[in-house]
């Protein structure tokens, strides 16, 4: 079992940044995926980014380019950078965390790209 908390999220104008943070309550390094999705009103929820235990990031492909996703081992956190936001960006952002076959959510945080 893992708890995952995620904050960062807020309004932010067309061409701005936001740094989403997810904190883990156990060794980040022990699960297999983790990863950041988004749900926008009225969409499925959809893939941004993952990073596995290798380390290796896969993005899709609306956001490469302009997200990066990172981690830190020592503070069993995982991050997303967002640059030059898009107000297709507005979503609620959830991290996840891919344990066995077991995926555990957090709770979301809101982004809402809007001047």
């Amino acid at each position: 079992q893992v708890q995952l908390v995620e904050s960062g999220g807020g309004l932010v104008q067309p061409g701005g940044s936001l740094r989403l943070s997810c904190a883990a309550s156990r060794s980040i390094f022990s699960i297999s995926h983790m990863g950041w999705y988004r749900q926008a009103p009225g969409k499925q929820r959809e893939l941004v980014a993952t990073i596995p235990r290798t380390g290796s990031t896969n993005y899709a492909d609306s956001v490469k380019g302009r997200f990066t996703v990172s981690r830190d081992i020592v503070k069993n956190t995982v991050y997303l950078r967002m640059n030059n936001l898009e107000p297709e960006d507005t979503a609620v952002y959830y991290c996840n965390a891919l344990m066995g076959s077991d995926d555990h959510w957090g709770q979301g945080t809101q982004v809402t790209v809007s001047s």
